[in-house]
C-alpha cells in the first residue's frame, strides 16, 4: 500500500526534473498524429505517391520495432538518464535533418533515425519520472498520465497549425521543443543508478517462446495493422485541408487520452481483460468496414475516424495490461518484445494500404484493416485462459513469513483492566469473532512503524492477531508498464513490521500481494484480501493523493474505503507524536 504520508499532496508539486522529462513526454505523444495533417501536402509539394509518403511511418515504426529489443541491453549498462539523453540528442538531429530535406526519401530516412531515439525514450521516460518524482509512485503516474493525454490531443492540432504555414513546420517544431527538453533533461534531472542486473540483447526475443507473451503480441500487431491503416491513411481519402485534417485527428486523439485514461481501468474491473478486448476490437473492426464502405462520404469518414479514437484508447492499456499479467520475465523485457512485435504491424500497413489502393481501391485498405483486427480477436481466443487465470492469481498471495507467537493466542494479562470480569463469558463465547484479524496495510516508508503502533494496541484490546499487508503495484500508463518496487523489499517493509509488533507481544504474520492496473486497484485489492481474511478491520494511513488525482483513480485510501467489508480505521499523522532525536 503506497497511499499512505503526512498530508495530501499534490502529484503537480515536483521537482524541476520531474517537468522536464514530462514535457518531453507531451512533444513525444504529440508525435503520434503530428505529421498525419501534412500528409496530402507532401505528397503533393514533392510530388510522391501516396505509397512513399507512407513510407514516413513505416520507417519510423519499423525502426522503432527493431530499436526496442536493444534499449534494456543498452539502459542497463548507461543508466536510465544517459539513455534517455541518448534518445532526445538522436530526435533532435533527425527531426532537423527531415524539415531540412527536399525530396520525400531524404525525409523516409531520416524518420528512421528519429525512431532509434523515439525507442531509447519511450523505454526509460517513465522510470526516469519515477525515480525523480518527490510526489511518490502514484503521483509520478498521474503526471505521466496527463502528459500523455495532452500530447495525444495537442499533437494533430500543433501538426496542422504549423503545417498550414509550411510541411517543414512540425518537424522544426519537434526539433525546438525537443532541444528544450533535452537541455532541461541534463540539467535538471540527476543521475539515475544503474540496475543490479544487466540486460541480454537476446533476452527480448527469447522472451517470446513463452505463449501468453507471444499471443497478446501478435494480437497488438494485427490491432495495430488496422490502428494504422485508419491513421496514416484516412487523410487521402478525406480531402481536407490541413487546417481541417489537424482539427479531425484532435477529436481523435482527445477520446485516445480519455479512454485509454480514464474509462479503460473502470471497465477491466467491471468486465474483466479478456470480454472487454473481445467487445472493443470488433467495434474497432466494425469501425473500419463503416468506413471502407463509406469511404468516399466525407461526413462518415471524419465521425468515424474521430470515433476510433474511443477504441485505440482502451485497446492500448488494456492490451498492456494483459501483456503485464501473462508475461513470465521483467517488466522491461516483456515491454520490450511486445513492442517489436506490435509496432512491426503498425510500419507495415500504412505502407500496404497506399499499395492495395493504387492497385485495386480506395475501401480495399480498410477492408484489410478490418479483416487484421478481426483476426487479432481469433488469436486472442488462444490466450482467454490465461489472462484469466493470470486475472484470478492476484487473488492469492505469498505469505512472507509467520512469527513463532503467531500460533499462540495474545497474552490476555495485556487486556486493558477497565474490562470486567464479568464479562469473562461472553468474550470466550465470540471467540470466533476474536480470531478475525485486523490487517495493517503498510508500504515501505516510515509510516509503517506508525500504523503498527496503533495496530498493537487495538489487537492487544480486542485479543485479535495482526495480519501484515503490502501490495507490489505494477501501474499501466497506455503502453508504458512500470513496478512500484522489487517484491524483496516489499517483503522487507513487511518482515521489519512484524518484528515491531511481535516485540509488543501481538501475534503477527505478514502477506505479499501484487496487482497489475492503475493505482486505485491496490485499495481495491486490499478489500478484497480482507473480505478473504474475514478481517474484523482494515489499518491504513491517510490519504496522500486527492483533488486532481483522484480523477485518475488515483487514490488508493479511497478505493479502500469504498469497497472494504469492514471497518477501515484511518491513522492520521497527528495521531501519534513524532518520537524526537534524544539531546
Amino acid at each position: 500500500m503506497t497511499d499512505g504520508h503526512a498530508g495530501a499532496a499534490s502529484p503537480f508539486r515536483q521537482p524541476k526534473a520531474v517537468w522536464a522529462v514530462a514535457f518531453a513526454c507531451v512533444v513525444s505523444f504529440m508525435g503520434i498524429g503530428l505529421v498525419d495533417p501534412i500528409l496530402p501536402a507532401l505528397a503533393k509539394q514533392l510530388k510522391a505517391s501516396p505509397s512513399s509518403v507512407e513510407l514516413l511511418f513505416t520507417s519510423y515504426l519499423v525502426i522503432t520495432a527493431v530499436a526496442m529489443l536493444v534499449t534494456g541491453w543498452i539502459s542497463s549498462r548507461i543508466g536510465a538518464k544517459r539513455t534517455l539523453i541518448v534518445g532526445l540528442v538522436l530526435i533532435v538531429v533527425f527531426s532537423a535533418l527531415a524539415g531540412s530535406s527536399n525530396s520525400i526519401g531524404g525525409i523516409i530516412d531520416f524518420r528512421a533515425g528519429w525512431g532509434v531515439g523515439n525507442a531509447l525514450f519511450i523505454a526509460t521516460s517513465l522510470a526516469v519520472i519515477v525515480a525523480s518524482a518527490s510526489g511518490g509512485f502514484a503521483g509520478a503516474i498521474v503526471l505521466y498520465e496527463t502528459a500523455l493525454g495532452v500530447g495525444i490531443g495537442l499533437g494533430p492540432l500543433v501538426g496542422g497549425e504549423l503545417g498550414g504555414i509550411s510541411w517543414r513546420g512540425p518537424f522544426f517544431g519537434v526539433t525546438v521543443l525537443m532541444a528544450i527538453s533535452l537541455i532541461a533533461t541534463v540539467v535538471l534531472v540527476d543521475r539515475t543508478p544503474l540496475p543490479a542486473k544487466r540486460t541480454s540483447i537476446k533476452e527480448p526475443v527469447t522472451a517470446l517462446r513463452h505463449r501468453g507473451l507471444a499471443i497478446m503480441s501478435v494480437t497488438a500487431l494485427c490491432y495495430n495493422w488496422g490502428f494504422f491503416t485508419l491513421l496514416a491513411y484516412t487523410p487521402f481519402p478525406m480531402h481536407l485541408g490541413i487546417h481541417q485534417l489537424g482539427y479531425v485527428f484532435t477529436g481523435w486523439g482527445i477520446l485516445v487520452g480519455i479512454f485509454a485514461v480514464f474509462v479503460a481501468p473502470r471497465l477491466q474491473r467491471r468486465f474483466g481483460t479478456p470480454r472487454t478486448l473481445y467487445v472493443n476490437l470488433a467495434l474497432l473492426a466494425a469501425d473500419l468496414i463503416v468506413i471502407a464502405g463509406f469511404t468516399t462520404s466525407q461526413t462518415t469518414l471524419i465521425v468515424a475516424v474521430i470515433i476510433s479514437g474511443a477504441f485505440v484508447g482502451l485497446n492500448n492499456t488494456l492490451t498492456t495490461q494483459a501483456v503485464m499479467l501473462v508475461a513470465p520475465v521483467e517488466r522491461p523485457i516483456a515491454s520490450a518484445s511486445y513492442g517489436f512485435v506490435r509496432f512491426i504491424g503498425g510500419g507495415l500497413a500504412p505502407y500496404v494500404a497506399a499499395k492495395l489502393a493504387a492497385h485495386f481501391n480506395v475501401h480495399v485498405p480498410f477492408y484489410l484493416g478490418a479483416g487484421a483486427v478481426a483476426l487479432g480477436i481469433v488469436v486472442l481466443t488462444r490466450g482467454h485462459s490465461l489472462i484469466a487465470a493470470a486475472e484470478q492469481a492476484e487473488n492469492d498471495h505469498q505469505q512472507v513469513t509467520t512469527a513463532p507467537e503467531a500460533t499462540q493466542a495474545p497474552p490476555r494479562a495485556a487486556a486493558p483492566a477497565a474490562v470486567p470480569v464479568s464479562h469473562a463469558a461472553p468474550i470466550q463465547q465470540k471467540e470466533p469473532e476474536l480470531s478475525r484479524p485486523i490487517l495493517v496495510a503498510v508500504n515501505g516508508t516510515t509510516d509503517g512503524d506508525r500504523l503498527c503502533t496503533v495496530a498493537a494496541e487495538l489487537a492487544t484490546m480486542l485479543g485479535a492477531p495482526v495480519e501484515v499487508v503490502h501490495v507490489v503495484e505494477t501501474d499501466v500508463a497506455m503502453e508504458a508498464a512500470i513496478d512500484a518496487e522489487t517484491p524483496d523489499s516489499a517483503s522487507a517493509a513487511i518482515t521489519d513490521q512484524i518484528e515491531h509488533l511481535t516485540a509488543a507481544g501481538v501475534a503477527a504474520s505478514g502477506h505479499l500481494l501484487g496487482v497489475v492496473g492503475d493505482h486505485g486497484d491496490v485499495g481495491r485489492r486490499i478489500a478484497a484480501f480482507a473480505e478473504r481474511r474475514r478481517a474484523r478491520m482494515v489499518i491504513v494511513g491517510s490519504p496522500r493523493h486527492a483533488g486532481f488525482a483522484g480523477l485518475f483513480d488515483a487514490s488508493a485510501s479511497a478505493q479502500l474505503l469504498q469497497h472494504a467489508p469492514c471497518d477501515v480505521h484511518v491513522v492520521s499523522p497527528r495521531t501519534l507524536p513524532t518520537p524526537q532525536p534524544a539531546h
